[in-house]
């Protein structure tokens, strides 16, 4: 006669170490996303002794080195970046349009674009990296 155990195996799953996995990688995508900033076009900008920050709402206008005008990472061609930005302007009152163009951009590139800013009374700052 064969006897037969009453203990079963059961299958298990530790997951104990389950819970840091998942605080690291929390922590890690928070530390990340603060650092990122998705409207922003990667260039370098002219150097200032002092630098503000802004919380308020923004656009984001970039002029490459190329010649090439972005509104928030979409491309405008410079025909269309008057009425385009009038546009995003009338969606959403009382915003700031931050400049950022290239250090060895002529400085007609950018007495070009603020002139659309003076025509229509905007507000432009234009953005700079710390010395």
């Amino acid at each position: 006669m064969s006897i037969k155990r009453k203990r079963r195996f059961h299958a298990e799953v530790a997951t104990s170490s389950l819970s840091d996995i998942m605080f690291f990688l929390l922590l890690f995508f928070l530390i990340i996303s603060t650092l990122a900033n998705p409207n922003v076009i990667k260039m370098t900008l002219p150097k200032a002794k002092s630098n503000e920050k802004t919380n308020k709402q923004y656009i984001s206008l970039s002029v490459t080195e190329d010649k090439k005008f972005y509104l928030d990472k979409q491309a405008v061609p410079f025909e269309e970046l008057e009425t385009t930005l009038m546009s995003k302007m009338n969606a959403e009152k009382d915003q700031t349009v931050i400049v950022r163009i290239p250090f060895n951009l002529q400085v007609q590139d950018l007495v070009d674009v603020l002139q659309i800013g003076v025509k229509n009374n905007l507000k432009f700052v234009i953005a700079t990296s710390p010395k």
